[in-house]
């Protein structure tokens, strides 16, 4: 993949993950399921900017063979960007997970849970904004 192209397909992955972000937050009071969902949405979102960023060519190359991303993809992405950022990110990873099973597809978080998580994914997404811009990590 040419560097412009990797370049400007990680921007498109943070601005839907901008876009999700906001959903989420905008939800969570509404309706904690569809919340779940949009927050885990921008953390995966997030995983994929970052792998690009990086240029996790292995993973990358997995991905673009299969045609899509699998939940084993996003694993070993995210346990490379923990490398380069921080294990924070790792854990954000988990926080967004619990979103996406126990959120989402098992519908057992209320409003409250949902908000408490959102943060974590906000601090990935903002990593992600941020590295693409030419910051250093957060760290």
């Amino acid at each position: 993949m040419a560097l412009m192209s990797a370049t400007r397909e990680a921007e498109r992955h943070v601005e839907l993950a901008l876009k999700c972000l906001e959903e989420g937050r905008a939800l969570a009071n509404k309706d904690p399921v569809q919340a779940s969902e949009k927050l885990y949405k921008a953390a995966e979102e997030a995983v994929k900017a970052l792998a690009l960023h990086f240029g996790l060519s292995d993973i990358l190359g997995k991905v673009e063979k299969r045609g899509r991303w699998t939940v084993t993809e996003l694993e070993d992405a995210v346990e490379a960007i923990a490398e380069k950022v921080g294990d924070w990110f790792r854990s954000s990873w988990d926080t967004a997970w619990v979103l996406h099973v126990w959120g989402f597809h098992e519908a057992k978080l209320d409003a409250k849970a949902v908000k408490l998580r959102a943060p974590s994914v906000e601090k990935m997404v903002e990593e992600a904004e941020r590295l693409l811009k030419g910051r250093r990590p957060l760290r």
